[in-house]
Parts: C-alpha cells; sequence; structure tokens
C-alpha cells in the first residue's frame, strides 16, 4: 500500500439480484435472465495503522471479526465464522503490503426491517461484488475485481452455483447470462411489459437446493426446462409484451414439472397458490431463483391487474416491494480522509 493510500478510504457499492427466467436451466448451460435490482451492499475501506485488519457487519454480527495477513499468509483473531465470505475474498485477492484496516459491510437493504429476515436477492454476491471492487482500488492490485468475486464467490458457496448473481451485480442493469461467459449481453425492458416483486416472508436455501439436485438423477423435465429457458430468452430480446406473457405462462408450467420431478420445492411457501391464482386472471406469476420462499415476480401488460394482484397476494401472507431495476453495476468512489 503506498503513503498516498494511508489517507485513503474506498466506498464500494453493488446491486441485488432476481433471476427472471432460466432459473436452474442456467446450470446446464441455457441462457438466464437477471435483473439488477436497487438494493446495493455497500463496503466501505479506511487505513488505521493498525497491526491487523477489522471488519464488522452491524445487523449480521453483533461483534467485530479481527485478523493479521502477513507474507500472504491469514490469520483470523476472532470471529472467522462470521466473516467467511470476507475470508474468501481476501485469500483470493492476495493484496500485498497492506497494513490495518477498518471494513465496514453494509447489507441493510437486503434485509426486511421487521422480520430482520433475508430477501433473497443475493446479498452475498452483492458483498462480493463490492469487497472485491474495494480491496482492488484499496490494496492497488493488478487483478481483476471480477474475476476475484467470481472465484471467491464460488469457494464461499463450496462449489455451488453459476455464477449469475455475481455478473449481474457487476454488470447491473438487464443481462442475458450463460455460465462461463466472459460477458453478458445487456437487454432491455421490453415496453408495455409491467411487474411486480413480492416477498414470501419465508427465507429460502439456494445451496441446499443445489445440492439436492445434484444428487438426483436427471428427468425428461430437466432437458424441457434447458429448451423453454432458451425459448424465453429469445421471445424477450424480441418482444412484444405479449409474445412474452405467452412464453411466461408455458416456462413456468415447465418450471412446476421440473420442481415436482426433482422434488425441489420450488413452488412452496405459497408460490404454487399464487401462480394459480395469476393464470386465472391471465396473469404470470412465478418465484425468482432457487424458489421455495424468497421472492416472486407477477408479470402482466397493464397496471390495474399488477395492483389488483397485490392485493390478492396480500390475502396469502406476501409482500409487495419496493424494489426496481438498478441500471448501474458495481461502483467505486476514493475519498480522502
Amino acid at each position: 500500500m503506498t503513503d498516498a493510500n494511508s489517507a485513503m478510504t474506498i466506498s464500494a457499492s453493488a446491486p441485488g439480484k432476481l433471476v427472471l427466467c432460466g432459473e436452474y436451466a442456467v446450470l446446464d448451460g441455457a441462457p438466464a435472465i437477471c435483473m439488477a435490482v436497487d438494493r446495493r451492499a455497500v463496503v466501505t475501506i479506511t487505513a488505521t495503522g493498525a497491526d491487523h485488519h477489522a471488519v464488522s457487519a452491524p445487523g449480521v454480527s453483533a461483534e467485530c471479526g479481527s485478523f493479521r495477513y502477513v507474507d500472504g499468509e491469514l490469520e483470523w483473531l476472532s470471529k472467522r465464522s462470521d466473516f467467511l465470505l470476507v475470508d474468501s475474498v481476501w485469500r483470493t485477492a492476495k493484496p500485498a503490503d497492506l497494513r490495518g484496516t477498518a471494513m465496514l459491510l453494509d447489507t441493510g437493504g437486503f434485509v426486511d426491517a421487521d422480520s430482520g429476515i433475508k430477501l433473497g436477492i443475493g446479498s452475498s454476491a452483492a458483498l462480493a461484488v463490492a469487497l472485491a471492487a474495494a480491496l482492488v482500488e484499496f490494496a492497488q492490485i493488478d487483478a481483476d475485481a471480477r474475476s476475484i468475486a467470481f472465484a471467491a464467490h464460488g469457494q464461499f458457496q463450496g462449489g455451488y452455483g453459476s455464477g449469475i448473481d455475481i455478473a449481474c451485480s457487476s454488470a447491473g442493469g438487464l443481462i442475458d447470462y450463460r455460465t462461463g461467459a466472459v460477458n453478458s449481453p445487456r437487454l432491455s425492458w421490453p415496453g408495455g411489459l409491467l411487474h411486480a416483486v413480492l416477498w414470501s416472508g419465508v427465507a429460502a436455501d439456494t445451496g441446499k437446493k443445489l445440492e439436492h439436485l445434484d444428487t438426483r438423477t436427471p428427468l425428461a423435465s430437466r432437458a424441457a426446462l434447458m429448451y423453454a429457458s432458451r425459448r424465453m430468452a429469445e421471445v424477450w430480446r424480441r418482444g412484444p409484451a405479449q409474445a412474452i406473457l405467452h412464453e411466461f405462462r408455458d416456462y413456468t408450467k415447465v418450471l412446476r414439472e421440473f420442481s415436482i420431478d426433482h422434488e425441489l420445492g420450488i413452488f412452496d411457501a405459497g408460490h404454487a397458490e399464487l401462480a394459480d391464482s395469476a393464470d386465472a386472471a391471465g396473469l404470470v406469476y412465478k418465484p425468482c431463483g432457487a424458489g421455495g420462499g424468497d421472492v416472486g415476480v407477477v408479470f402482466a401488460d397493464n397496471a390495474a391487474s399488477v395492483a389488483a394482484f397485490v392485493e390478492t397476494a396480500a390475502t396469502h401472507g406476501f409482500r409487495a416491494l419496493n424494489m426496481n431495476l438498478d441500471p448501474s453495476g458495481v461502483q467505486v468512489v476514493r475519498e480522502k480522509q
């Protein structure tokens, strides 16, 4: 770290995400459409000159963690178990000659204020992206922050996942993602397609679902989901809204068959009831991402239908979230102390 950096504070932020279609199929190489949302993880790194590094995350851990990093060796002094993602990003980034810092991690926007339950919109990925970007800038690391975040988050997740959340948090906006792709094409939101994000109030465990899928023998519905995901991506790119809604209805049916066949419970926690209500009303509703809780999204081509469905969802215990497309990906700000 240079002397100039010893008087600097680096802040970085990255958005959360919603997988709109292609969930699970993206693991098999199919395209997935992912939307960055305007809930951002924020990381602030400040030089302290201490002989150790301190990390705090209000709302996640009641205590601060601390570690030393000398000659490429990381030694935790306290609370490593609360900061495993920090451990993974730091070991992957390998900052050289970095004196003591204080790191503040803020993921408050990813948590329901009333219950304290995570919303399930990619907080760990957004945090990995923001932390990698902040650390690269602060320590002047000659490496790509996105690549560091991909590797570190994959390790943090035990090797499961496609990397779609890292890609979306890095790029922002709406992307067409394929596993292993270096770049993900940006998409435009189709004219006339309206939506609302609904929260189930139940936290889902994506890792466990991916582990379970890994143990299942692939059935015909898994291949069908890949085909349906390709069709969704094609229709989304050309529109119009009515064609997208029609394709979404077919896609959601295939997703339900895939969930039942592979015992994944994607439509648990009330998602199945909402999907049935939406279908009866001529709308489309589906869980986002791993499902079985967390959030879902309703699509329609008129505002009145969306508003009416939000009221229906409330009777099922779901709540609409004030959550919109975030066109910006990871952002870094350098400030003098």
